[in-house]
């Protein structure tokens, strides 16, 4: 995730399903407590009901009464059960309510001990049972062991245990919501002054401000002051090189000037044509290096989006006319809608200097491929330039060393051995790479990448 705003949302929820998972877990764990103690203390009030209303009969035997005050020990269904056993467990009595029913009460504890536990019912209804075994005194006095047993239903108690924690995650959940939405509503606040400086920068980009601002926070007014200073250093620069290159712009004038009236004698005019070519270039060539520094005077950092297409035209057109005696087949295959996002010269400097080390060496047959790189949009400005020829190649032990400069594979061939070398320095300083291989056509094979960010 790029968005610092979404890294702090995704912290602060991750933050909040741990320390509400654990509050919730405390909580559920907290009320299942105290709901069993309920119960427990339910039974046992309940055990010693049946304890009061036990009388022993005229053969010296307990029994119960046909009637209790507890009227759900009489009623099927009630889920509230007891029974009465002698020391042999044989039943004794047992309540109307388990009329059918094969309730288990779980061991017999020893004497006047309680003991409680959890049982079910054949058709798995979870039950909680409390027994208690004691030494009844006859009037005889004479001590007889009983067992005394309560079973109650478990199914209401876990109905409302699932209610509570239902609306325990409801409440949870609905407070998480709010929360996020609060803090979301604070960071975007305290996050304007960063949507402030990448607005500010994107202006002086495109040349509608000349520095940042000063009203930031005390954490960003040393970064605004800083890049203020980047700003006019970078200014300051161009303008000398400007300057610089306009005075080898005037020196190199004359001479052009000149070569061009001595062709003007000539009366070859295939030569002249050829000659005034190559000194068009060269024009070209001073004003692209002109204008590189010169975007400084007009206060503009940004970039413009450069349609491929309608460059690479003139530019197949004018390397035509240049190698009209070799007339290679120019093969162009180019992404529809593909933009280059950068200076024209920028972009021509890379495809002139690939296509024209290709027409050079090739037999017959260039390629040229422009594709967006993966997963970018084509006017994203991110792409793949393929150039391939059907030359000799370049051997693998020399590529690397081309990409330096003044470096030449043949020292007889026409050049200064700077072409790829720009052509690195170019897409370098685009976010990109260039490698060379063998081209299925049989010659070299040069990739350019670049990725303008």
């Amino acid at each position: 995730m790029s968005s610092l705003s979404a890294r702090l949302l995704v912290s602060v929820s991750l933050l909040l399903i741990f320390f509400f998972g654990a509050t919730i877990v405390v909580l559920d764990s907290a009320f299942r407590e105290a709901g069993e103690q309920a119960q427990e203390d339910i039974l046992d009030t309940q055990l010693m009901a049946l304890i009061a209303e036990a009388e022993p009969n005229n053969r010296g035997e307990l029994e119960m009464p046909f009637a209790l005050r507890e009227p759900r020990f009489g009623n099927l269904g009630s889920g509230l059960y007891g029974a009465l056993s002698d020391e042999s467990d044989a039943p004794v009595w047992t309540s109307r309510s388990s009329l059918g029913l094969n309730v288990p009460y779980g061991p017999r504890p020893a004497s006047g001990a309680h003991s409680f536990s959890r049982v079910s019912l054949a058709d798995g209804t979870p039950l909680m049972a409390l027994s208690l075994h004691v030494q009844w005194e006859l009037a005889n006095g004479e001590l007889k062991p009983y067992t005394f047993s309560v079973a109650q239903s478990l199914d209401s108690f876990n109905a409302q245990l699932a209610s509570f924690r239902r609306q325990l995650f409801t409440w949870f959940a609905a407070i998480a919501l709010i929360m996020l939405f609060s803090i979301s509503v604070v960071m975007r606040g305290l996050l304007k002054p960063l949507r402030q400086i990448e607005s500010e920068i994107s202006d002086i980009e495109a040349g509608k401000r000349e520095n940042l601002s000063d009203d930031y926070p005390d954490e960003l007014s040393s970064v605004a002051r800083n890049m203020n200073v980047l700003v006019g250093s970078e200014r300051g620069r161009s303008e000398r090189y400007r300057n610089t290159l306009d005075n080898l712009a005037h020196s190199l004038k004359t001479p052009l000037a000149a070569i061009r009236s001595i062709l003007a004698e000539q009366r070859s005019s295939e030569l002249t044509e050829r000659v005034e070519t190559q000194i068009e270039r060269m024009n070209d060539i001073v004003r692209y290096q002109l204008r590189k520094p010169s975007t400084a005077k007009t206060e503009s950092f940004g970039v413009v989006a450069v349609p491929v297409d309608k460059e690479l035209t003139k530019l197949v057109d004018g390397l035509h006319k240049v190698y009209k005696d070799k007339e290679p087949d120019i093969i162009v295959d180019v992404a529809d809608g593909i933009l280059f996002r950068g200076d024209t010269g920028d972009f021509l400097e890379l495809a002139g200097n690939l296509l024209d080390n290709a027409c050079k060496w090739c037999t017959s047959k260039v390629g040229l491929t422009i594709r967006p790189l993966q997963g970018a949009a084509v006017d994203s400005g991110g792409m793949q330039m393929v150039v391939e020829d059907d030359g000799p190649g370049i051997p693998e032990q020399a590529q690397e060393a081309l990409l330096q400069r003044g470096m030449r594979l043949d020292e007889n061939a026409p050049g200064h051995g700077i072409g790829l070398a720009v052509v690195k320095d170019i897409a370098t300083s685009y976010g990109g790479d260039i490698h060379i291989s063998r081209s299925d056509l049989g010659g070299a094979r040069i990739v350019v990448t670049v990725n303008p960010q």
